[in-house]
């Protein structure tokens, strides 16, 4: 039977190896030392960055398995905002980033840009399509957040904050219920999942998988 490459390589727990900014970073030296031990032939290429205005875009594609993959970032700051006129430090980080982002299409850490804290069994999947609140493996939680207008991020963020104090004095159901009655669409529910800490997630994962259960 032949070997899934992808399901090996997003089964890995990365979470040790990655740097946590307004987004999650993971360690793109790990990356590929992890890339290059199961697939030594795998290679990557650099393409020239594409100028918006006076900002930019870097792109890389990963060759693994036989497969080639590309991704696109934009050169951004701490904010995760894009960098007018950026330098060459600016850029060669997104290169790296960028790289690292191309590797998870063949699996490794791409849970993270899903918002997820741990890799996803299958089981789970079926829970959320059952939940209808599947998460788009392409969208990134940080970057739904920072496409909103500043109103709606502050309004996030208040209902972010209200959801950590529900599950803080031990009001995890509570919380369940005021994410499920603020967040209707997809959109909404990757931003304020971006603004929960790990913790927070995990216990309102927890909740969600026992009230499912319970209504089995």
């Amino acid at each position: 039977m032949e070997t899934n490459r992808f399901a090996e390589l997003a089964s890995i727990d990365v979470s040790k190896y990655v740097e946590k900014q307004n987004l999650s970073y993971l360690s793109w030296a790990w990356a590929v030392d992890q890339l290059l031990r199961r697939d030594p032939a795998a290679n990557w290429t650099y393409h020239d960055p594409v100028r918006f205005g006076d900002t930019m875009m870097v792109s890389c594609t990963v060759t693994a398995f036989g497969l080639a993959r590309t991704c696109h970032l934009p050169v951004m700051d701490h904010r995760n905002k894009a960098i007018p006129n950026p330098d060459a430090f600016a850029v060669n980080t997104a290169m790296q980033r960028c790289l690292v982002k191309a590797i998870a299409l063949h699996g490794l850490g791409l849970y993270i840009y899903a918002g997820e804290d741990v890799p996803r069994s299958e089981s789970e999947e079926v829970i959320d399509r059952i939940k209808g609140a599947n998460v788009n493996g392409a969208a990134v939680a940080a970057d739904a957040f920072s496409a909103l207008p500043e109103d709606s991020q502050t309004i996030i963020r208040e209902w972010a904050m209200e959801t950590i104090a529900l599950v803080k004095e031990g009001k995890t159901t509570d919380a369940v219920a005021l994410l499920a009655e603020k967040c209707a669409d997809n959109e909404s529910k990757l931003a304020i999942w971006s603004q929960l800490p790990s913790d927070v997630r995990s216990k309102i994962k927890a909740e969600q998988k026992h009230a499912l259960a319970s209504q089995a």
